[in-house]
């Protein structure tokens, strides 16, 4: 019978789970936000049907393990090499000067110490990865200039996440002070990030090697589960905490070929012990403060919001991003991150903050990620705005100076003209783009692309953009005729230009490629992969590079595809 009252807990936190994700999605809302409210309603604030005990402690604490473990397995350094300019330039940044208007906050309106104060600020200046994600993939924005800097300045506060989840613990296992906890921090974690990299260079890549080899698809589902805990007991044991064994077992697996196939394995698992975990955190809500303080939580989620939306907009334009770009990152953003449930549950924070304060707090993020969707879609708006008045402006059609002239010239910012406008950015070669639809042309400019308004079916606009000075063009948009029409004006003018086109169908490549134009059908998935490598070995890119920034290309397109399905409830 003791197992019985063992299973209780599991078996109502699995319904509450499916209720939570079912009603979640027909409101189009985080399940985030129904697992709070769940919790609140079955806790022993609420109907009291569940208690804490040791089992929902330990649901809750996978949970956390195994979203550090997800978060690691996106961790590849290959990746953050290529996104360093947002890592260690935006990211830095925001977090900066979010902590420092979050901590000063604190420092001004209560009487929390001044080391808890920072701690607090740098928690909330995180933004939820989960919530961001999902929003970018709603817009289709994750492959654009916005989803690539969003994405990278949210790695770099999952690493943050995980320093303070070590420094959160340092300061309540001590009580030294935040110069020694940061110091502590540091080392600890330093250490044992050189550890993770010596053993799965040495030890878990030819152990999946072997392993590879029985070709039992279960033993990857065992495996996966093996390096999760194993890798969080160790941290544990060396008193550090599980999050970050996890993190390391996933940054670990990031690095081999079968980093996709352990993803696959650990996503049920991933997601069920999640919602259990944030079903726990409503569990520790009191209604009763929530009724008498609702204001200091309108308040709370107000300057969450406005803080976080001005602080990321600075840091963005201090970088010279466009106003459009900044103003979408800045309302993306603005929301609390899941992590910062965890780091308020740590001994120290916890005893700081009281019930009272923390119940502000937890439901204050909960309520920003719930405005994240309503949030973004403004500053979705407000950026669309602003580059249709940049477009009637006229600021695009200026001459450029010689020594500014980019080399590329792509004519059509669809599906292919920005996937080829991704691998040349990738690549460090710079590039001009055209867009004779306004309303693509007013969509890659809010996305965060450097585009002009015009058709280089006008000579006039062909001089006007310095064509002589351009070894390629890249067309997306085949028009035969023009084409047809203007072979003799571009080989009399232009007779160093190399000129590729996008098409169709075979028959479509023959009637270009009599034209002495480069043409290529478009067959690869995602859209525009293939134009993009034959531009990129045109401009001397090696194979082997242009081959890892496929592949990798390919792997974002999959992980986009997760994260509609995500949206759409279909995990």
């Amino acid at each position: 019978m003791e197992y019985v009252h063992t299973l209780q807990p599991v078996i109502l936190l699995l319904f509450i789970g499916i209720v939570s994700i079912v009603m979640m999605r027909s409101m189009r809302m985080s399940p985030i936000v129904g697992y709070l409210l769940a919790g609140m309603m079955i806790g022993s604030h609420g109907l009291g049907l569940i208690h804490d005990s040791e089992t929902t402690h330990l649901l809750a604490e996978l949970g956390v393990v195994f979203l550090l473990f997800d978060i690691g397995l996106h961790f590849s350094l290959s990746h953050i090499w290529d996104a360093r300019r947002d890592i260690l330039g935006l990211g830095p940044l925001q977090m900066v000067l979010c902590t420092a208007a979050l901590a000063l906050v604190f420092a001004v309106s209560g009487d929390l110490p001044k080391d808890i104060s920072i701690v607090l600020g740098a928690a909330l200046a995180l933004s939820s990865t989960a919530v961001a994600v999902q929003t970018l993939a709603e817009y289709g924005q994750q492959r654009c200039p916005i989803g690539q800097s969003a994405i990278a300045v949210l790695i770099f506060q999952d690493i943050c996440a995980i320093f303070l989840l070590i420094l959160a613990n340092s300061l309540g296992e001590s009580r030294e002070s935040l110069a020694g906890a940061i110091t502590s921090a540091t080392v600890k974690g330093g250490v044992a990030f050189v550890a993770a990299i010596v053993i799965g260079r040495f030890v878990v890549g030819p152990l999946f090697v072997f392993l590879s080899r029985t070709k039992r698809e279960e033993i990857f589902t065992a495996t996966a589960l093996l390096v999760v805990l194993a890798t969080a007991a160790a941290t544990g044991a060396m008193g550090l905490s599980l999050t970050l064994g996890a993190f390391l077992g996933g940054m670990i697996i990031s690095e081999t070929p079968y980093r996709h196939v352990i993803q696959t394995e650990v996503k049920p698992f991933r997601a069920l012990l999640l919602g259990f975990f944030f079903v726990t955190v409503g569990m520790s809500l009191d209604f009763e403060i929530l009724y008498r303080e609702w204001w200091k939580i309108l308040l709370a989620v107000s300057l969450l919001v406005s803080i976080k939306t001005i602080m990321v907009y600075l840091a963005a334009r201090s970088l010279r991003r466009p106003m459009p770009s900044a103003i979408q990152l800045s309302f993306l953003l603005s929301q609390g991150s899941e992590f910062a449930f965890v780091i308020f549950g740590m001994p120290a924070l916890k005893a700081a903050l009281g019930p009272e304060l923390s119940a502000i707090l937890i439901t204050s993020i909960a309520a920003s990620m719930a405005l994240t969707p309503l949030l973004a879609t403004l500053g979705h708006r407000l950026a669309t705005h602003l580059a249709n008045k940049d477009s009637e402006a006229g600021h695009a059609t200026e001459s450029l100076p010689v020594h500014q002239i980019a080399p590329v010239v792509i004519f059509g910012m669809n599906e292919v003209g920005q996937r080829v406008a991704d691998g040349l950015e990738a690549h460090g070669i710079s590039y001009t783009a055209i867009e004779m639809d306004h309303d693509r042309f007013i969509k890659a400019h809010a996305d965060g692309y450097p585009v002009a308004f015009g058709d280089v079916a006008d000579v006039r606009l062909m001089e006007t953009f310095d064509m002589a000075q351009r070894p390629t063009i890249v067309i997306t948009i085949a028009r035969y005729e023009i084409s047809q029409a203007l072979t003799p004006i571009v080989r009399e003018r232009y007779p160093n230009l190399t000129r590729f086109v996008s098409v169709e169908n075979d028959e479509e490549r023959q009637k270009f490629e009599t034209l002495g134009m480069k043409a290529i059908v478009t067959r690869s998935v995602p859209k525009g992969l293939d134009l993009a490598a034959l531009v990129l070995r045109e401009h001397k890119v090696s194979d082997d590079k242009i081959q890892k920034w496929m592949r990798r290309e390919q792997e974002q397109a999959l992980e986009t595809v997760d994260a509609r399905e995500l949206l759409a409830g279909t995990t």
